[in-house]
């Protein structure tokens, strides 16, 4: 395999795209028994996100209990997500020049006393709908940065061999937390009170940051000739708009992050107003669905690549807006609960595998710019597009047929994506071949 001449001219932004060797192994923790830094990372990582998931139901369910509307539950989910969406670019560009650990503690700093200040509001009974809005706000603007740095730092912790599988345990972290989390949540709202989940929250962040303090890496280098930000993130729009792989696959993204969302954000109404569940109810749906979820991160991790990613990305693509639509319809909470295991399923293995291709394309130059892109859509458009959206139909024709509405144009599109334009099949030759990426 050769590169042209013209190619060579970009030699930190092209790469070869060659598949990670095949392990015999089925184990899907092999990646976390190799790498000590991940080990580290994981763990912490997953103590703190169990916090996150109480924060998240609580904070819902605080929004319900405060406005008795579906849109304000909808809007408080926004809120999160509307500094992402602003200033998630330019923070990428930043990720690029920067020590990417060093910006994950400080991010990770910064959540512990944003989740410590919605503690003391809620205890002392100062809180209300305004405040919930502004701490959302705060927390979205250390998103914008924390996820572009954490998304990126991930190479440095695996390398490039076993970063789609690093990906994938860390989805595992997640969706065990999504299980765990609200499960807690709903015992500690039941017998202490909805304030003490956004102080456990906080506890929770000391064990992320011990870890993120365990972790060493090589010295970060500078990056010379820094130009000015706007002019990096035009060179990531400008590769996103020239990579056709890439171009196909971020608006695939893009469509089902968006389309996906309005069953997370309406959860606790899906809860209240489908079923006649309380808060326990809450809780069992997002552990369900967290269950479901960890069961396909872990599927991922152990299989490798004996099975092809793309044809994986596909059918769960095909499947998951199918159980949404059956969820829609359902009305015994059992039911639900076991569509949800499906559901959790099929949207992490859209998301892990989006993810792990899309970070296997992209070159170590623009990195956090795409991984910030790709933070702009899964976390700023979903919640400021699709949750908003959510919300405000849920309230004009219900949540039933807000969400059946959304997953039927959310299979639409992919039936049209995966079998028309061949841009989305043929990802998986990208790893067999070298490819220009400017």
């Amino acid at each position: 395999m050769r590169a042209s001449a013209n190619d060579l001219q970009h030699p930190a932004l092209y790469i070869p795209l060659v598949p990670p060797s095949e392990s015999s192994s089925i184990n899907p923790f092999r990646v976390v028994m190799r790498h000590r830094n991940f080990r580290i990372f994981l763990i912490g990582q997953t103590l703190s996100l169990v916090g996150t998931w109480m924060q998240m139901m609580a904070q819902g369910w605080l929004a319900l209990e405060l406005t008795n509307s579906a849109f304000l539950v909808g809007l408080v989910a926004t809120a999160t997500s509307i500094p992402i969406l602003l200033f998630t670019m330019p923070a990428g560009v930043l990720v690029d020049r920067s020590d990417k650990l060093r910006l994950v503690r400080i991010a990770q700093g910064a959540y512990l006393l944003e989740a410590t200040a919605l503690w003391a509001l809620v205890a002392t009974h100062r809180i209300t709908i305004g405040s919930l809005l502004g701490l959302a706000l705060l927390s979205g603007l250390i998103a914008s940065i924390e996820i572009p740095a954490r998304q990126s730092l991930f190479i440095d912790l695996v390398g490039r061999d076993d970063l789609p599988d690093a990906i994938a345990l860390n989805s595992s972290g997640f969706n065990l937390a999504r299980v765990v989390g609200p499960g807690i949540a709903a015992v500690v709202i039941a017998r202490l009170g909805i304030a003490w989940c956004f102080f456990l929250n906080s506890v929770s962040f000391v064990a992320v940051l011990v870890g993120l303090f365990l972790i060493t890496l090589p010295p970060h280098l500078p990056v010379s000739g820094r130009a000015r930000p706007w002019i990096g993130v035009q060179q990531a729009l400008r590769y996103m708009r020239d990579t056709p792989r890439v171009r196909a696959l971020m608006i695939m993204v893009t469509v089902y992050s968006i389309l996906g969302v309005p069953v997370l954000a309406l959860m606790p109404v899906v809860a209240r107003d489908m079923f006649q569940l309380g808060a326990a109810g809450y809780g069992l749906l997002l552990s369900f669905l967290g269950i479901g979820g960890l069961a396909g991160a872990l599927s991922l991790a152990a299989v490798g690549y004996r099975v092809s990613r793309t044809r994986l990305l596909i059918v769960a693509s095909m499947i998951w807006p199918a159980l949404l639509i059956l969820f829609s319809f359902t009305r015994v909470p059992w039911v639900g609960y076991t569509l949800l295991l499906g559901i959790g399923c099929t949207m992490i293995l859209n998301g892990a595998i989006a993810n792990g291709l899309l970070q296997q394309i992209v070159p170590d130059a623009l990195r956090g710019r795409m991984m910030a892109a790709y933070g702009l859509v899964v976390v700023g458009l979903a919640q400021v597009v699709g949750a908003f959206s959510a919300g405000t139909f849920a309230d004009l024709i219900g949540v039933r047929a807000t969400i059946a509405g959304a997953a039927a144009a959310m299979l639409l599109y992919g039936v049209w994506a995966f079998f028309r334009p061949p841009e989305l099949r043929a990802l998986e030759s990208a790893y067999e071949r070298e490819l220009p990426v400017l």
